[in-house]
């Protein structure tokens, strides 16, 4: 299925929720570039994270400002994986790139700390989980939002997002000259 390939996507959700597992997916599926969110931590929010210290909207700032400089520098044809966990944050990132659009997956809280207890290179402390889900702000409602299971099999979550974008990203067409 063919889409606007001036697109952006943020696959979106709590830690665990399977971001980097299907924003890989995707990008491969959509032959778009991946952007892989937990890159651009800086080494002091790696080093909180992993201390299991919950970042602050101050400690996120700079790295909404480098991950919409990121997209504002390559107009589309890319799916970012970030948590995004505040409207803030998003209309950040949609102000960086107008159209952006997100997927959220959307987990438990029992789910999520299981496959974050589970991964063992990953920088992320699992005693962090439920501050996500105390500052997550459910973007249900807010416009270029598709929610998805996230407990659901990562083929079916890619079938259902693939379709949605072929829906909502129409290729533009081309005028004849």
């Amino acid at each position: 299925m063919a889409i606007d390939s001036n697109t952006s996507l943020v696959i979106m959700g709590v830690a665990g929720c399977g971001k980097s597992s299907l924003g890989a997916a995707l990008a491969q599926r959509l032959n778009f570039e991946l952007i892989e969110g937990d890159d651009h931590h800086s080494d002091v929010n790696r080093q909180k994270m992993q201390q299991g210290m919950p970042l602050t909207d101050v400690d996120r700032a700079g790295w909404l400002a480098t991950l919409g400089t990121l997209l504002a520098r390559r107009p589309g044809g890319h799916v970012l994986t970030c948590s995004a966990l505040r409207r803030a944050y998003r209309d950040q990132l949609r102000a960086a790139s107008p159209g952006l659009r997100f997927v959220f997956l959307d987990i438990t809280p029992e789910l999520a700390r299981q496959r974050v207890a589970a991964r063992s290179s990953h920088f992320f402390n699992s005693a962090l989980v439920d501050s996500q889900f105390s500052t997550l702000e459910s973007p249900d409602g807010e416009p270029g939002v598709l929610r998805v299971d996230a407990a659901e099999p990562l083929q079916k979550l890619l079938d259902q997002v693939t379709a949605w974008t072929s829906v909502t990203c129409p290729p533009q067409s081309q005028e004849a000259a």
